[in-house]
């Protein structure tokens, strides 16, 4: 019918962001969700995300500075986020991820389509599965791929292109393995926890997904999203920056942007963290911004607990001062992606 509007679906399939982006199109309704009140950028916060060096507070050694673990504490409490640095990772490997990722998205149209996903599937190039009808799209690409276990990987999706690719990301995904063992060592000690206790609760096979995301530069970026408003359903997430801004945090009703750093890696707490420590630590809601002079590149690599794992409060932050908020909860990452489809969170299902 003329005039009707066009479904989400049909201008998934059409064309890619970035396609539109390059051919200058107009903006379509679907990927339209703000009002273009530019002041909300205008007045959009700064904010210091406490800088926490993973090589002082990576064991239980009795040297470790209390400070450190403190720090880290109070932004998890307060923010749910936190930059790491001495993460071991070579600031020159990060900048070898980064360049990978962008020469991917800069490859021709074809030869990322072979990597494609399909409008119902999740792994592999494209868009996140259609959302429920009146809810946005994104004005972003992404390549997501499963990388850990192993065997869950599909390498159909894994780019050939550049060469590099598959060996450099192999190598990402045993270091960033290293630094989840690392953090979720450091956050217990921060709660005065048994320094595996978050490693447990997550199991041996705790899954490890890397998102690739592209954002295209957009002519209005004050009427869409590059992502929009969401907690994640992680344990916790580990986002590698460029160094253009864009992610947001939202803290007392206030969107704040998040500075870049080029050597460090952003820790961001999931739902499933905050059902795992009772509340104490926050799973921010949070978002990212198209801008209209430069496009920006990420890498979000999520840290799971294992299929089938029962997770919950951990029994040393349940007592009497503080009772138990959550109640335990199974493969909560799927729940979670239902309520995302809808625009809505999902931490209140495990509420007690």
């Amino acid at each position: 019918m003329a005039g009707a509007p066009v479904l989400p679906a049909e201008v998934l399939l059409a064309k890619r962001v970035q396609e539109m982006a390059l051919d200058g199109e107009e903006l379509k309704p679907p990927y339209i969700c703000r009002d273009g009140d530019k002041a909300e950028e205008n007045f959009a916060l700064s904010f210091e995300i406490p800088v926490i060096d993973l090589s002082l507070v990576s064991s239980s050694d009795p040297c470790t500075p209390k400070e450190e673990l403190q720090k880290l504490k109070s932004g998890l409490c307060s923010w749910g986020c936190f930059q790491a640095v001495g993460h071991g990772i070579p600031k020159s490997f990060l900048d070898k991820i980064r360049k990978d990722a962008k020469e991917f998205f800069e490859q021709p149209m074809e030869e990322k389509k072979k990597y494609a996903k399909g409008v119902e599937e999740f792994e592999g190039y494209g868009a996140d599965p259609v959302p429920e009808e009146g809810q946005p799209l994104d004005w972003s690409d992404r390549l997501f791929l499963d990388v850990y276990p192993e065997d869950r990987r599909k390498l159909k999706f894994w780019p050939e292109n550049p060469e590099s690719f598959r060996e450099v990301l192999e190598d990402y995904t045993a270091k960033i393995k290293m630094v989840t063992e690392i953090t979720s060592k450091a956050m217990a000690m921060s709660l005065s926890l048994e320094e595996k206790c978050f490693l447990d609760q997550f199991g041996e096979q705790a899954v490890l997904q890397a998102r690739f995301n592209y954002y295209s530069r957009c002519q209005r970026p004050d009427l869409v999203l590059g992502l929009k408003a969401h907690a994640d359903g992680s344990g916790y997430t580990i986002i590698l920056q460029d160094e253009v801004q864009g992610l947001q945090v939202l803290k007392d009703d206030k969107w704040f942007t998040v500075p870049t750093m080029s050597d460090a890696l952003l820790v961001l707490m999931g739902d499933q963290m905050e059902i795992i420590t009772n509340g104490i630590f926050k799973s921010p809601v949070h978002r990212v911004l198209a801008n209209s002079e430069r496009e920006r590149i990420s890498v979000a690599v999520f840290y799971t607990p294992e299929p089938k794992r029962e997770i919950g409060p951990v029994d040393g932050l349940v007592n009497e001062e503080k009772q138990r908020i959550f109640k335990k909860v199974k493969d909560y990452a799927d729940i979670h992606w239902g309520y995302y489809q809808q625009g809505k969170r999902a931490l209140h299902v495990a509420k007690a």
